[in-house]
């Protein structure tokens, strides 16, 4: 009914003006429109963005509201939204302007709230600020410590107030550059790639613990990281029962190796049963049926020491002593299997753990679908017909080095096989983190002999691609392809490899888009 409106009022309107309340996030647009006698009026539509609070409102020549697309009752707030009534602003606290404050209103403010932490006192100062900046601004004025606010306006030994002083001088020198454009607008990324903030300025205060980049304007930072946090957050909607099934199937066999490792630490013994039952045979001269326990000597160990073998009465001594070899041969055969089934489920927990890395990396829903197809084939998801057609496989992330070779990387275990079992030439070069799931990674080499830089450039990459790309000086394995062979009835994605060299790297995810083809 609200769009119905604005088409009745505004479709034929001019857009004149847009407004803003200081720094405060209310714009007003201003239209001059045509009214029922065909004469122009001015409509205002206000746009209020505060969180839950959020509302679109539009205000007649009257400075009265025709409607909005949120009514507000008395019920709701102090502050009534409804047709017929005369707009006024939400309420809010006096706060002082960026570009024309004073120091002395300024001092005032924060001496006000001198036990609280300055970063928070800031943002409830100051109009128009995010958290981000004024935590960038105590960093600033506390030379990386943090400040409490009476902390900060401390007179210091010459007589000058250095910490407040340097707060100002950031404040002004940001205004400054703001006036004359030359500001930079910063996307705040954690290490994983994933966009975590951003701000109007140059920030600091994280140092290596984020990645920073700058942007041209302020639309082209908003628009790239909404978009970018939108996408991921679809992405991880799509993926969540396949987040799920691994976590389910991950701990499922978690626990099902600790009861085997249990069960193999109770055939550690296994020898004393053989032993019991041999002492028994060497002793049946002297056994006579239905004794409990027999008392003799252990020839096995030096000085014949005497031991005691429970015995079931209900037995022969010669049952007694099979009884024994029995148990023996039970734990010889548990102890067996059970280091079998523990190097299987410890092989599985590689390969999920694999396709779980595999899947955080994921970039679009085709990449999820080949994903889903891959747990099917390997038993963990029912097989299903997909509507329409197949997904369209995507090719392997290309990259291109500094000294002009291609290097190639899996998105998928699937995709992994293909490209180092028959896309890859036996003399190319394959990387691969060192015991870390990631991507196999194929640097061409056309029968040339690659520079140590470009090497360092594809084990980079490895290491970008993999489960550590968060760490530092991740351990990354390079051979041959021809040393690489995946054996018979493994999983997708495991090979083993011989004749290999490991670097030390840390991955960069600006080499990665730098070198990214």
């Amino acid at each position: 009914m609200f769009c119905m409106l604005l088409r009745k009022h505004l479709s034929s309107g001019r857009l004149v003006e847009i407004r803003q309340d200081g720094f405060e996030r209310i714009l007003y647009f201003d239209f001059d429109c045509t009214d029922e006698m065909g004469d122009t009026c001015r409509l205002t539509l206000a746009a209020e963005i505060m969180g839950r609070r959020s509302n679109l409102i539009l205000i007649g020549a009257d400075g009265k509201i025709l409607d909005s697309i949120k009514r507000v009752g008395q019920d709701m707030s102090v502050r009534m939204v409804l047709p017929g009534m005369a707009y006024t602003l939400p309420p809010r606290d006096a706060r002082l302007n960026l570009f024309s404050f004073e120091k002395t209103a300024l001092a005032q403010k924060l001496a006000e709230r001198s036990d609280k932490p300055l970063a928070k006192v800031l943002v409830k100062t100051l109009e128009g600020i995010s958290p981000v900046f004024a935590q960038e601004a105590e960093f600033f004025a506390g030379r990386g410590a943090a400040l409490s606010c009476g902390e900060l306006l401390k007179i210091s030994e010459n007589g000058s107030q250095e910490g407040f002083d340097r707060l100002c001088f950031y404040l002004g020198k940001t205004a400054g550059e703001i006036r004359a454009g030359t500001n930079a607008f910063t996307v705040l990324k954690t290490k994983d790639g994933l966009p975590k903030d951003f701000c109007f300025c140059a920030i600091h205060q994280y140092g290596t613990l984020m990645v920073t980049r700058q942007e041209e304007s302020a639309c082209t930072l908003l628009d790239g990281f909404f978009s970018e946090r939108d996408a991921t957050a679809r992405l991880h909607q799509r993926a969540g029962d396949l987040f799920r099934l691994l976590l389910s199937a991950t701990e499922r066999i978690t626990r099902r190796i600790a009861v085997q490792k249990q069960e193999l630490s109770a055939t550690e013994n296994r020898d004393l049963l053989r032993v019991k039952g041999e002492l028994i045979t060497a002793n049946l001269w002297r056994m006579e049926k239905g004794a409990r326990v027999l008392r003799a000597e252990n020839f096995y160990e030096d000085g014949l020491p005497e031991v005691e073998i429970a015995l079931d009465e209900r037995l022969t001594p010669a049952m007694n002593a099979q009884k024994y070899f029995t148990e023996y041969r039970k734990a010889a055969a548990a102890q067996e299997k059970l280091t079998e089934l523990i190097a299987q489920g410890e092989q599985e927990l590689v390969y999920l753990d694999s396709v779980f890395e595999a899947l955080t990396r994921a970039q679009s829903e085709n990449d999820i679908a080949e994903l889903r197809a891959e747990l099917a084939q390997q038993g963990y998801l029912k097989k299903f017909r997909a509507k329409g057609k197949p997904p369209k496989t995507a090719p392997p992330m290309k990259f291109l080095s500094s000294d002009g070779f291609t290097i190639l990387a899996g998105r998928n275990n699937r995709q992994n096989d293909q490209l180092t079992c028959k896309t890859a030439a036996k003399t190319d070069i394959w990387l691969h983190t060192h015991n870390i799931p990631g991507a196999h990674v194929i640097l061409s080499c056309a029968g040339k002999e690659p520079p140590q830089r470009t090497l360092a450039e594809a084990a980079q990459i490895a290491a970008a691609l993999s489960k550590a790309k968060a760490s530092s000086q991740v351990p990354v394995d390079y051979t041959a392809v021809k040393f690489v062979k995946k054996p018979a009835g493994a999983r997708p994605g495991m090979v083993i490899f011989t004749n290999n060299t490991t670097l030390f790297v840390t991955p960069d995810e600006e080499i990665l888009t730098k070198l990214k083809a």
